[in-house]
């Protein structure tokens, strides 16, 4: 693949809320140290847009979105009460982001040594969606409340197959496919049957195995070096996602990217903070790690290598940390370090 290197490539930037704006500041900072090739179009979103514009999802930022492809974002918050859906959820939707890529890569040793897994996650059917409503019985109208969750033949397939392809390219040699087809047989069984079918095709290149939600909860605190790649329904993935931070150090630590067809979304994956917005105190390697990931997909892996490599000597040579992470380092002093190694 040849890759242009001097042309700027538009990209659509959302600072988020609470914390957000810190880290995506130093985000930004360290990126054009790097010699990173984005051309920025800020937009809002979450809490900022609906105090600007009454909308926590604005028609500007899904313009700039579908104009770009491709979005580097913080974290969001959705507002509570008034009928606001999570603006995550919307922007899955909206631009059929059907993956949810995170990787769970040790930086900072810690309580587990070497874990490199990626948990690939299908983002857009299943629970996780929230299609609900409450039937009232006499004079509680919130007297039963039902949620329904749906999986296509078609998109357990798409998933499966971009897990897959994720292996192929990564090197990656063995995916666990996590489900609970032993009770919500049709719900997960028609996932893991697909996923069945998908794995003949790669057979002799990746291997794949299978075990149930809870089980595969339990062996990641055990014996998490026995995993390489997961794939998961939408509610089991964010679930474990969150369980594989855990073994890397936190949220902190952890990128995602949310893939579609018809755009490609980073984000750092934990949530705006805002006890502690404002206070230059935010660790920003999540979202530095998720603006990896973006340099990745825009075929920039060298850039991506580089970056890596110099939050790894930041936190570790340098023993640069935020608080969170054991040290007193604030997010610019922790970005000034970063930009050193990076020049």
């Amino acid at each position: 693949m040849n890759i242009d290197t001097t042309s700027l490539i538009p990209a659509t930037l959302i600072p988020g809320d609470g914390i957000g704006p810190e880290i995506t500041a130093a985000t930004v900072k360290a990126l054009e140290a790097l010699g990173a090739p984005f051309e920025w179009d800020v937009q809002q979103a979450g809490m900022t847009a609906l105090e600007q514009s009454g909308d926590p999802l604005p028609e500007a930022t899904l313009a700039s979105i579908r104009r770009t492809k491709l979005a580097l974002k913080g974290p969001l918050t959705t507002p509570s009460g008034g009928g606001f859906r999570s603006v995550n959820v919307r922007l899955r939707e909206a631009f059929k982001l059907y993956a949810n890529v995170r990787p769970a890569l040790t930086i900072v040793p810690g309580r587990y040594e070497d874990i490199d897994i990626v948990l690939v996650r299908e983002n857009i059917e299943g629970l996780y969606v929230a299609h609900e409503h409450y039937i009232p019985i006499g004079d509680d109208p919130h007297a039963v409340a039902i949620s329904t969750g749906m999986n296509t033949r078609e998109g357990c397939r798409r998933i499966a197959r971009f897990a897959f392809e994720y292996a192929v390219k990564h090197g990656r040699r063995k995916i666990t496919v996590v489900h609970k087809a032993n009770i919500l047989k049709a719900l997960t069984g028609l996932f893991l049957d697909t996923a069945r079918d998908v794995a003949r095709e790669y057979e002799g290149r990746v291997a794949m195995d299978d075990r149930i939600v809870d089980a595969c909860a339990m062996q990641l605190v055990l014996n998490p070096w026995q995993f390489d790649m997961l794939l998961c329904t939408n509610l089991f993935g964010d679930i474990l996602s969150d369980e594989l931070a855990g073994l890397v150090g936190g949220l902190g630590l952890a990128p995602g990217s949310n893939i579609g067809e018809e755009a490609a979304i980073f984000e750092a994956v934990h949530g705006s903070a805002p006890d502690i917005a404002g206070k230059g105190v935010a660790n920003p390697v999540s979202q530095l790690l998720a603006a990896g990931l973006m340099l990745e997909h825009v075929g920039r892996d060298d850039l991506a290598a580089r970056l890596k490599t110099a939050i790894a000597q930041t936190l570790n040579e340098d023993a640069v940390r935020t608080r969170d992470l054991g040290g007193d380092a604030s997010t610019e002093r922790f970005a000034d370090a970063l930009i050193e190694r990076l020049s």
